[in-house]
């Protein structure tokens, strides 16, 4: 199973769990119908609300308790609460003994976290710890939600795996209202990666690396493929200053706007030798790429997103593709068909792999080589089922919950993870640290988003999330300008002067090429997942003259 996938549904979830622990996700403005349904359960059935995040965002208003962590500090906080739960006796016994393995090495572990140290490393009260901790004992079951927050930072897995011992822990495993439910950044980003686009795995999360599983896919596609692990977009920028990326197919990105280091990235571009850039808007990236394809926006398309909740849902066009444009299928399998007539002799043989007429004919291919998808079509889903994988066959009804009885791999293995500390740590220099992320309005690159005149008028320019006490020193208020600069650059933008941030954090978000939080970040990544320390960038901040 693919450990970015929510365990439970969101309905399941708003309905069945006593209580919620939110880390590293700023639902309400960034899942703002699941947050709404998240904000309907503590309102309406009192289901208790703990919100660990190091900005004041506004779940906080519902929330029965917000633990303020410094950023970076998540594995320390989780392994503390871990800590009190242990110490009191109120861990699952029945649950670890019957369903988990490794719990004796992971205990030892969270045993060296006392709540004075863990108060040292995250800043939090050991009298909130002790009332978190206490709420997740009583109140089950309880549901973890979190999103880019927690994944974003060098230690990003290690995180992911804390929460899985904590939900473990607690025996929050495999029952409704409970799980470990990691909420997707975009519309498709679990479809992306359940069809195979990382660089690890084919579809359905079968590893490039096993050879049975190499050797059905040669065999369904009649060509030989590359047994070796790819690269991750994280790896290939850099790339192509070490000479080992020459070429770059893009689409639907815009790394010029969404990868750390955006001085670095464009630099790489401008020594780049090829690049196919697949959009439906000219972007900052385009200005590097060689042929342009004009792809189709979602009103234009016809097929399938699979959201965070693992449901697979359909999507009917609504308007023909404009102008010169088509829909993606289309394009990639042009390409293909003209690619292997380059390989292939027999140009019959080069086409028959590419002739699809319809997504419902790739859907078609996709459910016989995944079985998590075995049992997924478009004639299902029309006819309104509701289809989660895993569905594995065509008379299965699909999965709500996961790992109901029994774990997919057996035995739940608990991990014992050490806090370490970010990449970057704040000094004379600079002082200040610097967090990023979304905003409500707009969109990652903001190349819709930024498009869209409601939207402009509402939030049109970058702003940075700046303390009061902060803003005192610095003589700065709402209408003043601020410069925020790193070790790579410098960016700046109008001060929102709020409570949101505390003492010695900043906040910018990446919507606006001209004043970019991107500018600024590195490109630290976790060694596991190759995802970069966005989370976390030291900075100095002075009022713009």
């Amino acid at each position: 199973m693919g450990s970015g996938a929510m365990t439970n549904s969101m309905d399941d979830i708003s309905q069945h769990a006593e209580a919620f622990f939110i880390i590293g996700s700023n639902t309400s403005e960034q899942h703002p119908v699941f947050g709404t349904m998240l904000r309907r359960a503590v309102r309406f059935r009192g289901a208790k609300l703990i919100v660990a995040d190091p900005r004041r965002i506004d779940i906080v208003d519902f929330a029965t308790l917000h633990l303020r962590h410094r950023g970076g500090t998540d594995i320390a906080l989780v392994n503390g609460l871990m800590h009190i739960i242990l110490k009191n006796g109120w861990e699952n016994k029945d649950f670890i003994a019957n369903r988990t393995e490794n719990f004796d090495e992971f205990h030892e572990t969270v045993m060296r976290y006392t709540p004075e140290k863990t108060e040292e490393i995250t800043g939090v009260p050991q009298a909130k710890l002790h009332e978190a901790a206490e709420i997740m004992a009583n109140a089950k079951p309880m549901a973890v939600m979190w999103a880019m927050g927690i994944t974003q930072h060098i230690t990003g897995v290690h995180n992911v795996f804390s929460l899985a011992n904590l939900q473990m822990l607690l025996g929050n495993m495999g029952v409704p209202g409970g799980g470990v439910n990691p909420l997707r950044g975009q519309n498709n980003v679990q479809g992306a990666c359940d069809l195979g686009g990382l660089p690890n795995v084919y579809s359905g999360y079968q590893k490039v690396a096993d050879e049975a599983v190499q050797k059905k896919f040669e065999q369904a596609w009649g060509v030989p493929l590359n047994p070796t692990v790819g690269k991750a977009a994280t790896e290939m920028v850099p790339g192509i200053l070490e000479g080992k990326t020459s070429a770059l197919y893009v689409m639907a990105e815009n790394p010029v706007m969404s990868e750390p280091d955006t001085h670095h990235v464009r630099k790489s571009f401008e020594q780049l030798d090829f690049m196919v850039l697949q959009e439906i808007f000219p972007s900052e990236t385009s200005a590097y790429a060689d042929v342009l394809l004009p792809g189709v926006s979602f009103a234009e398309k016809d097929g399938c997103y699979t959201n965070t909740e693992r449901r697979i849902q359909k999507v009917n066009a609504a308007i023909p593709p404009q102008g010169d444009s088509r829909p993606d299928w289309q394009i990639i399998s042009e390409l293909g068909k003209r690619m292997m007539a380059k390989r292939v002799v027999d140009v019959d043989a080069a086409y028959s792999g590419w002739d699809y007429r319809s997504p419902a004919e790739v859907m078609t291919e996709v459910a016989a080589l995944t079985p998590i998808y075995g049992g997924v079509s478009h004639a299902r889903l029309e006819a309104g089922e509701r289809l989660q994988w895993p569905c594995t066959g065509p008379e299965h009804p699909g999965t709500p919950i996961l790992h109901v009885g029994k774990f997919a791999r057996g035995l739940g293995k608990f991990h014992a993870v050490d806090h370490v500390p970010p990449a970057e740590q704040p000094d004379d220099d600079y002082p200040f640290v610097m967090s990023t992320g979304r905003v409500l309005y707009h969109w990652h690159g903001g190349e819709m988003t930024r498009r869209t005149n409601g939207l402009s008028k509402v939030y049109g320019d970058a702003m940075i999330e700046l303390n009061p006490e902060d803003a005192i020193k610095l003589g700065a208020n709402d209408e003043s300008y601020i410069n925020v600069t790193s070790r790579r650059g410098t960016i700046q933008a109008q001060a929102w002067v709020t409570q949101r941030v505390p003492p010695g954090m900043v906040y910018a978000n990446f919507h606006f090429p001209e004043a970019s939080a991107n500018i600024l970040t590195q490109a630290a990544l976790d060694p596991i997942a190759k995802i970069p320390e966005y989370k976390v960038t030291a900075v100095k901040v002075e009022k713009a003259t």
